[in-house]
């Protein structure tokens, strides 16, 4: 018997079961314990049920960037930008994104809108 599949397919079933609110309420609790990859696993069903939805979205691409899926957190980053230029918290990430993949040109106009949406402006 094949046990390394029928634990991927319970592990699978486990991350999937439940509501899309089950399942962001389970995502959240994964995020938090610092369990980024399980929270990326269940999140992913959710943002594909849920698309428009910002929040879920937002958090698969923080939980791509601190379980080190960079190129994965800058495609979540990216769309939520395209669809709302003016989230703050979505720039701030995706230009840190690009900074930890050492494309610090390419970071800099988004943190430095994401401060000016926040109101970080530069002291003279």
């Amino acid at each position: 018997m094949d046990t390394t599949y029928e634990t991927t397919t319970d592990a699978t079933a486990y991350y999937a079961h439940g509501t899309p609110a089950e399942r962001w309420e389970r995502a959240q609790l994964f995020f938090g314990a610092k369990e980024y990859a399980a929270a990326a696993r269940v999140l992913v069903a959710v943002v594909e049920e849920e698309p428009e939805q910002t929040g879920p979205r937002l958090l698969l691409a923080r939980a791509y960037y601190h379980s080190a899926q960079l190129r994965r957190a800058e495609a979540e980053l990216r769309t939520i930008v395209e669809r709302d230029p003016v989230e703050h918290y979505a720039r701030l990430m995706l230009g840190r994104t690009l900074e930890r993949q050492g494309r610090h040109e390419e970071a800099g106009p988004h943190l430095r809108l994401a401060a000016a949406l926040n109101g970080d402006f530069p002291q003279d």
